[in-house]
């Protein structure tokens, strides 16, 4: 019997890994959650795989080990794994999770092996996600916790987020059940197949969908630090709310653009809308920012056109639409500066302050997240204060980040 088999025997024979009932369905998007309900808790975009790297060739008779940051916690959790851009049928031989304690060492009393629908072993189509079954593990607010997937065969490509600003850990066999984290002999900066974890809380919270690009994915961030905005923003309201704080979900990643795809960097805004904001489980608000990749980049909604303001308020305005019609509340967040960065021009400048004054003044919105006013130098506008600036005068640094979410009115939220 191999080390993950000894720890899993341990497990099931003290009564710590549990006899579980399928999964519970993911509940619509929805401003009120209903009493012990789930509630998203964790959640990252999912993109497109490429065709070099872990994430393009896959891997065989490997485990990864993810670390996830809950804002909220629960008494309960599941996970949800996807597939969405593979190309074969991916087969997951065990998952098992338990809070982190360091590095890729884990809580081996608290640890759990995961199960869906009463099966260690999942096979995912081409495509499709899948949730665990529920466990029982009471985490409270803030806990790293660490998710075990161990791939036997080949998997093909991987279904992946780039930019996780967080620390995966790779090791070859099966060692989902590994404690002190030592045969994880690799790493990596991005996330696998790991799509979202909900919590079943006592009392109910609900979720604020943080929806962008890289600026809202936590890019220059300090890596395993949580400095995201999204990340001060829970703080915050943690603080605030305590219990019944929501929590937020990232749904930014790294390049996205509204009126086009863009490779790895995932679907265009309006085509993930519906999946990353809409169908989150007690979502009840989202906050939109994005825009600077589509002026930046100058593809507009037609091959060879450039990205006009308009087309961008456009764009903005329509998610609002749909958003309202599922019942959320909708924050309009307006665009940092870039002036000195790979996007500065005279005309991009324009067409940011064009996009900025429609979003301070429209009615597309409940209420504006002001972050250009937020992380600005007062001295020069176009350009984030240098104590605020990441370095590359496109993203801010964690103290940026932290004004930003400083900048959110939680009474919107």
């Amino acid at each position: 019997m191999n080390r993950t088999r000894r720890l899993l025997a341990g497990l099931v024979a003290s009564g710590t890994v549990l006899a579980l009932a399928p999964a519970v369905a993911a509940a619509a998007a929805t401003p009120a959650v209903a009493e012990g309900g789930w509630v998203g808790d964790w959640a990252t975009v999912p993109d497109p795989t490429g065709t070099s790297g872990t994430a393009g060739h896959g891997v065989t008779d490997r485990t990864l080990r993810q670390v996830v940051h809950l804002a909220r916690g629960g008494a309960q959790l599941r996970v949800r794994l996807s597939n969405r851009f593979g190309t074969q049928p991916l087969t997951v031989d065990e998952a098992a999770l338990a809070p982190q304690v360091s590095g890729a060492g884990v809580d081996g009393a608290q640890a759990r092996r995961l199960s869906f629908s009463g099966n260690a072993r999942v096979v995912i189509p081409v495509g499709a996600d899948v949730e665990s079954d529920p466990v029982d593990l009471d985490v409270p607010a803030g806990s790293d916790i660490a998710v075990s997937l161990y791939f036997r065969s080949a998997t093909g490509p991987l279904t992946w987020h780039p930019r996780a600003q967080a620390t995966s850990y790779f090791a070859t066999g099966d060692q989902a059940g590994d404690v002190d984290g030592a045969a994880f002999t690799s790493t990596s900066t991005s996330w696998y197949v790991l799509d979202r974890v909900d919590v079943r809380a006592p009392s109910p919270h609900g979720a604020v969908v943080a929806f962008g690009d890289s600026i809202t994915d936590g890019a220059v961030s300090t890596t395993d630090a949580n400095h995201r905005y999204p990340d001060d923003l829970a703080r915050r309201l943690g603080a605030a709310e305590g219990k019944r704080a929501p929590a937020v979900l990232n749904e930014g990643t790294s390049g996205n653009r509204l009126l086009t795809d863009a490779d790895t960097a995932g679907l265009r805004a309006s085509a993930r809308f519906e999946r990353d904001v809409l169908d989150q489980p007690g979502a009840r608000s989202v906050i939109i920012l994005e825009g600077v990749n589509d002026i930046g980049t100058n593809l507009g909604p037609t091959p060879g056109s450039p990205a006009t303001a308009q087309d961008v308020i456009d764009a903005l305005q329509q998610l609002a639409d749909r958003a309202h019609a599922r019942g959320l509340r909708v924050i309009g967040a307006t665009l940092t500066p870039f002036a000195g960065s790979v996007y500065d021009t005279p005309d991009t400048q324009q067409k940011r302050v064009e996009i900025n004054n429609w979003i301070r003044t429209t009615t597309a919105f409940d209420a504006v997240a002001d972050f250009d006013a937020a992380v600005r130098d007062p001295g020069d506008p176009s350009r984030y204060l240098p104590a605020f600036d990441g370095g590359d005068h496109l993203h801010p640094n964690d103290a940026g980040y932290a004004a930003m979410a400083q900048a959110v009115d939680l009474n919107s939220l």
